[in-house]
């Protein structure tokens, strides 16, 4: 998309490029996940990512592990890039990741993580668990971050880091899918708005990535998870997206269970807007920063 996008555009220039075909019908799923299989996508970080931005990778647990960090680091980032468990890494996740490295002086963690149809929820979970571990003993305090099905992956992974005894200062997530059921109500009377996301393609989606597990457990669905004795978490949504009534349930959850709870809430917005190249997409993600650049101060 064009630098300066008018926030009216997004939705018609998403149309136009057809970004929901994956999730429009069960057969664009299929035919998604087959030509992934097929042909992966690139991964790769553009070549420049801002002045004095350094970017590593290695191997860790398997998976290509990328990080991106400033020249001062005071602490650290696990970032869980969304794509519906099926899309690779976009360079839009790129530029965040080095956008919250250098204005937050953290060391971003940035792991490729396998996707459907090789990858599955309680896989990533612990992958992404390890990492967060791994940062802790290298950065200092670190925080979880994700966007789309990246949120669902940091949701996850702070559930189960908190079972084992690791409270996080920050779990923010964009855009979050949370109930990989699909069942909220509320999601028929939001879609005719999204032009990007719907429930028959997430339904196939969520079947591959459920793996083993139930579409309840909380490493495939953490809006059913037991969320006392979180750390802050943060939540972006807009209203023209159908994960956006999960997002008011979290909200309601974190409330009663004594969790706080930042809600950034934009009417009219697009699914994961805060990394779109728009006014609102920009201010969001300048919050992004703010909200991790205080929690590792904290």
């Amino acid at each position: 998309m064009p630098v300066n996008l008018p926030e009216a555009i997004v939705p018609v220039v998403l149309r136009a490029l057809r970004a929901n075909r994956t999730f429009v019908s069960a057969e664009g799923a299929q035919r998604r996940i087959r030509e992934r299989e097929l042909r992966p996508e690139g991964y790769g970080p553009p070549g420049r990512l801002g002045s004095g931005i350094r970017v590593d990778v290695e191997k860790s647990g398997g998976w290509p592990v990328y990080t991106v960090r400033p020249p001062v680091v005071r602490g650290g980032v696990v970032y869980a890039h969304g794509g519906g468990w099926v899309n690779e890494i976009a360079p839009q996740h790129w530029h965040l990741a080095a956008q919250i490295a250098a204005d937050a002086a953290v060391a971003v963690t940035v792991p490729i993580y396998p996707l459907v149809p090789f990858g599955a929820a309680r896989e990533a979970r612990d992958g992404f668990a390890s990492l967060v571990r791994r940062s802790i003993d290298r950065y200092g305090v670190t925080s979880l971050a994700g966007d789309s099905a990246g949120g669902q992956i940091a949701l996850s992974t702070a559930l189960a880091l908190r079972d084992d005894g690791i409270i996080l200062p920050q779990t923010l997530m964009i855009s979050p899918a949370l109930d990989l059921t699909w069942s909220n109500p509320r999601i028929p009377e939001v879609q005719p708005s999204d032009p990007w996301l719907a429930t028959p393609g997430g339904r196939v989606l969520a079947e591959h990535w459920r793996g083993d597990l139930d579409l309840r457990d909380p490493a495939v669905s953490p809006l059913f998870g037991d969320l006392a004795g979180l750390g802050p978490l943060t939540v972006f949504t807009g209203t023209r997206d159908v994960l956006n009534p999960d997002a008011h349930v979290l909200r309601q959850k974190a409330r009663a269970a004594g969790v706080p709870l930042d809600f950034h809430e934009r009417a009219g917005r697009v699914h994961v807007y805060p990394l779109l190249p728009t006014r609102s997409g920009r201010a969001a993600s300048r919050d992004v920063t703010r909200i991790i650049r205080a929690a590792t101060a904290a």
